[in-house]
This record gives structure tokens, C-alpha cells and sequence, in this order.
């Protein structure tokens, strides 16, 4: 028979496989149950049960285990005393080691059973003189003592050889040992795991400990900054009731109006020819009558409230002045020795909502005052007309054709701008911030103000849709401009027609328009009239014209990012030599946009146009383009604006005048 053949024929059958895991399984069970009953025999051994070292003469047995339970338990404890306990634990290890054989499938070592034996047997003796030497008492339930009759042997004999600590070093020396072989158990690794759990344990215990202390910290800062803020509310409370109350500014219920308005209400006695007149002011709607305004008393809570809410907040201030007016009241803080306005400043939102305001505005410098300002809305908003403006003293009291109704300031004093001293205007504002309303307002200020002969206008309108209502009127140069390639032809002709009048002032030996107005009508009135010194006659027969007053020209774009997007470098380039050079020629500028970003509201036309109005805008980015700071951003919308006049820093807060 072959090779081949023959391991066929040796090798295991399933049913030899079968029938050996069987065996080894039913093995360990019965290893198991035979050191289950061991161990309630050890642990159930009673002195009076019969056994091997003394005779009870056919007592009750009160081992679980029975009789022979009793006499194993008698005879172990006597020969090895707690060191018994070892051989249940023994049978049950050897049981595992026979199931492991038969899971890894290969026979059991030899030599590694010798070795566990020896390491069992040298684990016994040690154990038991370890327990004879140190674990002795008088009185003990066990037959002999704890370490029984082996203990006795072993720990005298060494006790009697290395003395008392030798003998101890010696059996722990030889119980580790035998441990080591017995279990294969690492007391190294035993060592490193069991430091590795004590880092961990006391990391834990740490870091809950350091949990505790911040949370206790906390809780305890919680309750200072509780009991100083009572403090600072009690103190607040105090020091307001004893104190004098604010001082309350009078509210501005009716504009004076100037003398325009008396005259067209009285009635003409003879008819007149109605060319060149200006339109009646009874064509505007008349302001009504604020009724709304708070009482002093109720002015007075709202301060005492506003130093409250900064004092939970931990900030100290005194209301000394309450400014009312038609759509904010704003009160004048004098902060504490120490307290910084950044402070005030950063809790803008936070005043807020403690509030219930739409948004607060915190003025850091008034000018000609120490105190820092503070913006409340009314609840209540008064609708600024335009025609209180026009109908004031302030505006009729200007001598500039080109004076402009913005509106009224947070007093409710009406705020009238020159635009020939400006000498260019910025707008920008966000959609519905009230631009084009104010833009209107603008225009129809110049319309009630001056005739077309004074001045003139060149409206440029992207949108053709807000300025196309002035169609028609005599002070247009051209009819409303909507074609971008027709506003660029616009703004070439005004840069032209920038470099005429400078050549005739020069000529006349004048430095701006008023110059020239005033020496021309100077010299019709004497009879001289002027010729044109720039008249190139084309015939021998062409006499020079007599020079004529110049109007001043005002360029209104109602949309510049549409131009600019549109038309691009060469517009900005036209509206930067204009802004740089046409204030002495009597053209001016006013630009408007809502989208205020760096790419229309470019670094070159910025720095030739120092009067900026802002409207609302949504971010401060936008804020810091149009004005180059903040601010714009808690605006309230609807005409509220930031009017920043050339050669200041510190910008004027106005609600424009409404118009429609």
C-alpha cells in the first residue's frame, strides 16, 4: 500500500474528531463541578463534623458537601490551612487547560505541565509558611492553624535557618515564583498595567476635581457679579432719587416760518404775468402738528431706565440732558470716572434688546461737550414734510440758489445745506432707505428756490423711472438723460463747457462765478455791457455777443453703479476732473447710489467729494465706504440719514424731508 495511502488511512475521521471534542468538553465540566464541590467543602468546613484529626462519636454532619466533604475539608485544612482553598481553584485551571488543548487542536506539553505543577507545588509550600510566619492567631476555627501542618514545618524550618526576614523574603521570593509558573502570569506587565490604571484613575479624579472647582468658581462668580450688580441697581436707585432730575430740551412742535409764506397768503391786488415766477409753496402738503411728543415725567422714567439697564451691565452713567425730537429722543450719558465709551459703544445691541428697541446709536463725541450720546427711536415716528423746511427762516434766510431742504435734526430744527459750498454731494443708502426721496427733496428745493436763469440741470436717470416726472421744466439743459451713452456725451459737454467759463474768467481777471455774475451785471447796469473775449468771428460782420450772467449747473445721477457698470472708466475719469476743478465754474455734483461697494464708489471719486449723505445700509462695511466709519448701519430707514459736511469728521444725524 502506498505512502499516500497510509496517512489516509491514520488520519482522524470526523467521527474520531467528534467523539474527542465531546470528551474534552464533557472534561471540563466535570473539572468544574468537582472544584465547585471542593470549594463548598473548604467553605462550609465545621470544627464538630467528623474527620481525620479528631472523631465526633456520630454527630449531625453540617458540611454542604456530606461526610466525605467533611473529611476533605479536614484533612486539607489541617495539612495546608487557608492554602486549601489553591486545589479547587487547581482542579478548575486544569480542566481550562485541557478544554484550550482542544480548541488550538493540538496535544497537550509535557513539559509545561511539569512546569505548572512545580509552580503549584512551590506556590503551596510558600503560601503556607508566608501564612504560618504572619497570619498566625491563638484562636482559629481551622483544625491547626492558618498555615496547617505544612506551614508549620516549612516557616519554622526556614524561620530557624534565614530568621524572621530572610525566611519572609525567601517564601515571597518562592510564592511569586511559583505564581509566575503556575499561571504564567507577568508580574511586570502586572506592575505596568496596574500604574497605567492608577494615572488614569487619578486623571479622572483630577479632572473631575478641577470640573467641581470651576463649576463651584463659577457659580460663586455668578453670585458675586449677582450681588454687585444689586449693589449698582441699589446704588443707581439711590443716587437717582436724590439727585436733580435731567434737564428736558424743549420740543420743537411748529417751525417759524419766514416771511415767502406770508405774502403768498396775502391776495394780489393787480394781475400779474406769472413767467418766471417760482412755484407757490401752498402746492406742498403742510406739516401737521406733533402731538405725539413724550411728557417730561415719561422722559424722565426713560432716563432712569437707561441708567439702570448700563448699570446691569456694569457700567455707571448719569443722564444729564434729554434732547426730544420727531423720530429719536437722545439722551446725553455722563459716564463714571473709568468707564470707557468703547464700552458704552459694544453694548449698542445688548441696550437694545433690554430695550425692546429697534436699534440703539451710541454718538461717542458731541462736539463742544463732554458727554456721550445715546439714540433712542420714538415709538411714535412725526413724518418730516418738506414743506416745513422750505417754509422756515433757515431756508429762506440763505442767499444761495442753491440751498437744499434735507430735513430736520434729532431736535426737530430744520437742516438746510449749500451746495455750492459742499461742493459735491455723495448719496448712498440701501433700497427703500428713503435715496430717491431725498433726491427729490433736493431738486424741488432748487426749483422753489431759484429761477432757470439762476440755475440749471442735467438729470441723468439709469432707472427711467425717479427723475422722469422733471421732464419739461425750463431749468433743464436737456431732457431727462435714461441712454448711458448719451450720459457720458452729458458729462463731456459739462467739462467743456467747465473749460469755457474758465477761459472767460479768466479773461475778466475773476476767480469763480459769483466774481464773474457780479462784474457783468455791474457793467449792464453802467451801460458798458462786456463782450465775449472768446467770440472767433467767422464773417467780417459777426460782432461779439455781450456777456450774460452764468447760471450754476447741477448734475443729478440718480443711479451711479449703473453708469459706471455701463459706461466704467471713462465716466469715472469725467466725474473726477468735474469734482476736482468745477466748484469755481458754478457746475456741481450730486451722485447717488444704493449700492455703495469700492468699485462705484472708487478711491478717485471719493477723495474729490467730501459731503457724504448715508442712508440705511445693511452692513458696516458699507457704512465705512460711504462715510469711512461706522454708523450707517443703525440707521432706521425711511429718510434717516447721516449727513457728513465737508471739512468735519463727526457726522449729523438728519431725517429727511418727505416728498411725493
Amino acid at each position: 500500500m502506498s505512502q499516500a495511502s497510509q496517512k489516509k488511512s491514520t488520519a482522524p475521521g470526523p467521527l474520531a474528531a467528534h467523539v474527542r471534542r465531546g470528551l474534552k468538553e464533557g472534561a471540563l465540566l466535570v473539572f468544574g463541578l468537582v472544584a465547585l464541590y471542593l470549594l463548598l467543602a473548604l467553605a462550609s468546613y465545621h470544627p464538630d463534623d467528623p474527620g481525620w484529626s479528631h472523631s465526633t462519636g456520630g454527630r449531625a454532619v453540617h458540611n454542604l458537601a456530606g461526610p466525605a466533604g467533611a473529611w476533605f475539608a479536614d484533612i486539607f485544612l489541617s495539612l495546608f490551612g487557608y492554602m486549601a482553598y489553591l486545589f479547587p481553584v487547581m482542579v478548575a485551571y486544569a480542566g481550562w487547560l485541557i478544554y484550550r488543548g482542544l480548541r488550538q487542536d493540538a496535544p497537550m506539553d509535557v513539559r509545561e505541565v511539569v512546569l505548572r505543577s512545580v509552580g503549584f507545588v512551590l506556590t503551596l509550600l510558600a503560601g503556607c509558611g508566608l501564612a504560618s510566619l504572619h497570619y498566625s492567631v491563638p484562636v482559629t476555627v481551622l483544625p491547626v492553624d492558618t498555615g496547617g501542618i505544612l506551614g508549620d514545618v516549612v516557616g519554622a524550618g526556614m524561620r530557624s535557618l534565614f530568621g524572621y526576614l530572610g525566611a519572609t523574603l525567601l517564601l515571597l521570593a518562592g510564592f511569586l515564583s511559583g505564581m509566575t509558573l503556575f499561571t504564567h502570569l507577568s508580574w511586570i506587565r502586572l506592575i505596568d498595567l496596574t500604574g497605567a490604571a492608577t494615572l488614569r484613575l487619578v486623571a479622572t479624579l483630577r479632572g473631575g476635581l478641577a470640573t467641581l472647582r470651576e463649576g463651584w468658581q463659577a457659580r460663586q462668580a455668578r453670585r458675586e457679579h449677582a450681588q454687585r450688580s444689586r449693589e449698582r441697581v441699589a446704588t443707581v436707585r439711590e443716587k437717582s432719587a436724590r439727585r436733580k432730575p435731567p434737564r428736558i430740551e424743549p420740543v420743537v412742535r411748529q417751525v417759524p416760518k419766514g416771511e415767502r409764506v406770508m405774502r403768498e397768503k396775502q391776495a394780489t391786488l393787480f394781475e400779474i404775468d406769472s413767467d418766471g415766477e417760482l412755484p407757490p409753496l401752498s402746492l406742498l402738503d403742510e406739516a401737521e402738528i406733533n402731538k405725539n411728543s413724550l411728557s417730561p415725567e415719561a422722559l424722565e422714567a426713560m432716563s432712569r431706565q437707561v441708567e439702570l439697564k448700563l448699570a446691569d451691565f456694569g457700567i455707571s452713567v448719569e443722564v444729564v440732558a434729554v434732547h426730544p425730537g420727531p423720530v429719536i429722543t437722545r439722551f446725553e450719558l455722563e459716564p463714571a470716572p473709568g468707564v470707557k465709551v468703547s464700552q458704552i459703544t459694544n453694548l449698542a445691541k445688548d441696550l437694545a434688546r433690554a430695550l425692546s428697541t429697534a436699534t440703539v446709536r451710541v454718538v461717542e463725541v458731541i462736539p463742544g461737550k463732554s458727554t456721550v450720546g445715546l439714540e433712542i427711536p420714538n415709538q411714535v415716528r412725526e413724518t418730516v414734510r418738506l414743506s416745513e423746511t422750505l417754509q422756515s427762516r433757515a431756508f429762506e434766510e440763505s442767499t444761495s440758489p442753491l440751498t437744499l431742504a434735507l430735513g430736520k435734526d434729532i431736535s426737530g430744527v430744520p437742516v438746510v445745506a449749500d451746495l455750492a459750498k459742499m461742493p459735491h454731494l455723495l448719496v448712498a443708502g440701501t433700497t427703500g432707505a428713503g435715496k430717491s426721496v431725498a433726491i427729490n427733496a433736493m431738486l424741488l428745493s432748487i426749483l422753489y428756490n431759484a429761477s432757470p436763469e439762476q440755475v440749471r440741470l442735467i438729470l441723468i436717470d439709469p432707472k427711467m423711472l425717479e427723475l422722469s416726472v422733471y421732464d419739461g421744466i425750463p431749468h433743464l439743459l436737456t431732457p431727462v438723460v435714461t441712454d448711458m451713452k448719451d450720459a457720458a456725451n452729458a458729462l463731456r459737454w459739462c467739462v467743456a463747457e467747465m473749460d469755457r467759463r474758465y477761459r472767460l474768467m479768466s479773461a475778466l481777471k475773476v476767480r469763480n462765478i459769483n466774481g464773474f455774475n457780479r462784474k457783468v451785471s455791474e457793467a449792464k447796469a453802467a451801460g458798458k455791457p462786456i463782450l465775449d473775449p472768446l467770440h472767433q468771428p467767422q464773417h467780417e460782420e459777426d460782432a461779439p455777443e455781450e456777456l450774460v450772467p452764468l447760471p450754476y449747473i447741477v448734475v443729478t445721477v440718480d443711479e451711479l453703479a449703473d453708469m459706471m457698470m455701463l459706461v466704467g472708466k471713462k465716466v469715472e475719469e469725467l466725474i473726477a476732473r468735474l469734482a476736482q476743478k468745477a466748484r469755481a465754474a458754478g457746475i456741481h455734483l450730486i451722485l447717488a447710489t444704493q449700492r455703495p461697494s469700492v468699485d462705484v464708489l472708487t478711491g478717485l471719486i471719493k477723495a474729490n467729494i467730501p459731503t457724504r449723505i448715508a442712508f440705511q445700509v445693511s452692513v458696516r462695511a458699507d457704512s465705512r465706504t460711504i462715510l469711512d466709519q461706522i454708523g450707517a448701519e443703525q440707521l432706521l430707514g425711511h429718510g434717516d440719514m447721516l449727513y457728513l459736511p465737508p471739512g468735519t469728521a463727526n457726522p449729523e444725524r438728519v431725517h429727511g424731508a418727505f416728498v411725493a
